[in-house]
């Protein structure tokens, strides 16, 4: 279970992601035990944890304000995450023990295929595909035998989009055939890169293993762009929603 100021710092977080403060606004210790029903222990907690994320600022005197953080955030953070799962599969096709973890990938990539061979998509199977998909990438950053890797995933996890197997999918693709259409082909894309990653680490081709989990990482910078380009004032806000991705998992 998590702690009590953790919990609280993902509220907070959620709470400015999500658009309920404006850029600068302070952050009232008082107000934030008033709104969330806690003493100023965990708040402070809380809000030295959103500080060290880079979400809120410290201000004048004891004070915080919020920095919200902007799509050209997220699209750093995404390339930066893509480069350390690379640099993670290169490793762990590297590793001398690798193939006690293949049967999970392998496992995770199976489901996801009988998950999309009826053709049919919806949010509940969209949650069960992010599952599988989060243990196909978690089990490469465990087991790539450098915990650093793994760590400093972990340290942009709070962001949207972040967190280890997260998807971006555009919500609309379920409004008519061929959106859905396309929307599966995308999946099927994804999960089809998943099968060339497994088959390099099994087979030991740190090379082949590195540069296929750079192309599959770029998938979510490029749907990114696509929503900038539909949208010229996205905020992260309209892009959660956009893509109905969120932290939590």
């Amino acid at each position: 279970m998590e702690s009590i100021d953790t919990e609280l710092a993902t509220r907070i977080r959620n709470d400015i992601v999500l658009g309920k403060y404006e850029e600068g606004d302070r952050l009232s210790e008082t107000l934030l035990c008033e709104t969330h029903d806690v003493s100023r222990t965990p708040v402070r907690l809380a809000l030295r944890i959103l500080e060290s994320e880079g979400v809120i600022l410290r201000g004048e005197g004891r004070g915080y304000k919020v920095k919200i953080p902007t799509v050209a955030d997220i699209l750093q953070a995404v390339e930066v995450r893509g480069h350390l799962e690379s640099l993670a599969a290169r490793l762990m096709a590297q590793e001398p023990d690798r193939k006690k973890h293949l049967s999970k990938m392998a496992s995770a990539i199976e489901t996801i295929e009988s998950l999309l061979e009826p053709g049919l998509v919806n949010e509940p199977l969209i949650h069960k595909i992010k599952a599988q998909n989060k243990i196909f990438h978690s089990t490469i950053l465990d087991h790539c035998g450098n915990d650093y890797v793994s760590l400093t995933c972990k340290q942009i996890r709070h962001l949207p989009m972040l967190a280890v197997g997260s998807m971006v999918f555009d919500r609309r693709m379920l409004e008519s055939g061929e959106r859905v259409k396309n929307g599966l082909f995308r999946l099927q894309i994804g999960n089809a890169q998943h099968q060339v990653i497994y088959d390099a680490i099994k087979t030991g081709d740190a090379i082949r293993a590195e540069s296929m989990m750079r192309e599959h990482a770029n998938i979510m910078i490029e749907y990114i762009q696509t929503f900038e380009k539909r949208d010229a004032c996205l905020t992260v806000h309209d892009l959660v929603a956009y893509s109905g991705t969120d932290n939590t998992d």
